[in-house]
């Protein structure tokens, strides 16, 4: 029986961290970072990812492919995504291409008879959501959104004691990310005027508060461009307020902002706060404090940074991704190699987008915008 998935990368600049993951070995205890399935075990391997393994890498970039090669170099690289898919020994094609590519690339990964693991976002139209939605259908492929926010240690910390009901029912979920972004632009030109910041940056906290406030019904948001996006010619908004309605009447507030002078002592770059009937608690990044109510009425916080620092960070200064790529990309592969679920998948990643796209469409008219009439354009209603 199969015990281990081959894992593709197409996309070399992000990507790059998922094959540095999958690659080396985890400086610190196996399963300290890895967001298992309910019931299962890491296993003693000194692997971040022990259901998982790097085989090969895609980039139409020459520079890339050397990047990637200098730091993983008994993989498979290759400039062309077809080879790629054509090679047996890959099981999951993990996309990290930009974000108007992610359709089409994640539909030939499907008909290839690839799983897919895709970062956020799934897709940028709803048109594009309907050609995925019925890719999928078609080869019965699996798909994981690659939401890392969810896997980094605080958040998934707070998850496990919110489903344990430390918090009661959650009643109000705020969620921010805030992160200056002209490194962005000079390394991701197509960020300017090919995508929107709603389905770049607030797609983390939009995710966030979806995880807790299930479907989301209403939206009310307001936008506008920050100096450094009048500079670099931005064309969608870079600064977003989003107030959200939950279908059940609980609420969420989003706030994003991509152009500021950060004060990270003061307001990490992801923050969620969950205020519920029992109990209050606040995850963070790039710091990995959790903090929480505890049932005796104090405040308890736990700080694992230097502990774990070299399995989500790679010993780097609040470096790219490493450990929570590596968790999800675990999660994935055991869910497939058990045939147990595995969550964002493909039909909570459209719902998401299409939350995304309510956001968009009210900051540029300035009114409510419901969701349910783009989860038909999506084809997500049956």
């Amino acid at each position: 029986m199969q015990s281990q998935l081959g894992i593709g990368v197409v996309g070399l600049h992000e990507g790059c961290t998922l094959l540095v993951a999958l690659s080396h070995t985890a400086p610190g205890p196996i399963g300290s970072g890895v967001y298992l399935l309910p019931g299962t075990h890491a296993t003693a391997d000194s692997l971040r990812a022990p259901h998982a393994r790097a085989v090969a890498g895609c980039d139409l970039r020459q520079e890339k492919i050397d990047a990637a090669r200098a730091r993983c170099p008994d993989l498979f690289y290759t400039t062309s995504y077809a080879e790629l898919l054509a090679r047996p020994d890959v099981d999951i094609v993990a996309i990290y291409t930009p974000d108007p590519l992610h359709a089409d690339h994640i539909i030939q990964a499907f008909a290839a008879g690839k799983h897919v693991i895709c970062t956020k976002p799934l897709v940028t139209t709803p048109a594009d959501a309907r050609r995925v939605l019925a890719a999928a259908q078609h080869s019965g492929q699996r798909l994981l959104v690659g939401q890392s926010t969810r896997f980094f240690e605080p958040f998934q910390r707070q998850r496990w004691d919110y489903e344990a009901g430390a918090f009661g029912t959650v009643e109000l979920a705020d969620a921010h990310y805030i992160h200056r972004m002209d490194w962005f632009y000079e390394k991701s030109a197509w960020a300017i005027d090919q995508t929107d910041w709603v389905y770049l940056g607030l797609s983390h906290p939009i995710d966030l508060v979806r995880w807790y406030l299930g479907p989301i019904s209403e939206v009310q948001a307001i936008g506008s461009h920050s100096a450094l996006a009048r500079r670099y010619q931005v064309q969608s908004f870079d600064i977003y307020a989003v107030n959200l309605r939950a279908a059940d009447g609980r609420m969420g507030r989003v706030l994003g902002h991509y152009g500021l002078h950060e004060l990270p002592t003061a307001r990490n770059a992801i923050e969620l706060m969950l205020y519920g009937s029992d109990g209050t608690s606040q995850a963070q990044y790039h710091d990995m404090r959790y903090r929480r109510t505890d049932r005796d009425g104090g405040e308890r916080t736990e700080d694992p940074l230097y502990h774990l620092r070299g399995y989500y960070f790679n010993n780097e200064t609040h470096g790219m991704h490493y450990g929570e790529f590596a968790n999800y990309t675990e999660h994935f592969a055991l869910a497939i190699l058990e045939n147990q679920p595995a969550a964002p998948d493909l039909i909570e990643g459209i719902e998401t987008f299409c939350i995304m796209e309510a956001v968009r469409r009210s900051a540029a008219s300035g009114q409510p915008v419901a969701v349910g009439p783009i989860l038909e354009e999506a084809g997500a209603v049956a």
